[in-house]
């Protein structure tokens, strides 16, 4: 049982996940921070950022629209910062124009070649 506890954790997809959610909640980080800015800008120029006590009518709207205008800045700091330069990245891939990958450094061709020797027996 234990076992195949291990087994599970340490299948490509967990690891993989378990990634995904670490830097997920780091770049979550930096567009919270981005989108910080962009509402200071906005009370700049419009006065206060925060629509909670907008209510025409006595129907209160303010909070949705403030968090409408923070949704439209994450989506738009999401699509600019990881988007855009993915879509540029597969289309240099696709058009043949990727960069040329580095030389192995001496202990990978090291451990490749001790991986080839094992292999071979």
């Amino acid at each position: 049982m234990i076992k195949g506890f291990k087994d599970f954790l340490m299948r490509g997809n967990v690891v993989d996940l378990a990634v995904a959610v670490v830097i997920g909640t780091a770049f979550a980080k930096v567009v919270e921070a981005f989108v910080v800015i962009i509402l200071d800008l906005v009370g700049k120029i419009g006065g206060k950022p925060d629509f909670s006590s907008f209510r025409p009518g006595g129907v209160s709207v303010g909070l949705f629209l403030t968090a409408l205008l923070s949704f439209v800045i994450v989506a738009a700091a999401v699509y600019f910062m990881v988007v855009v330069p993915m879509n540029h990245l597969a289309e240099r891939r696709k058009a043949g124009i990727e960069p040329e990958p580095e030389a192995p450094s001496e202990e990978v061709i090291l451990l490749t070649e001790i991986r080839d020797s094992l292999r071979a027996r």
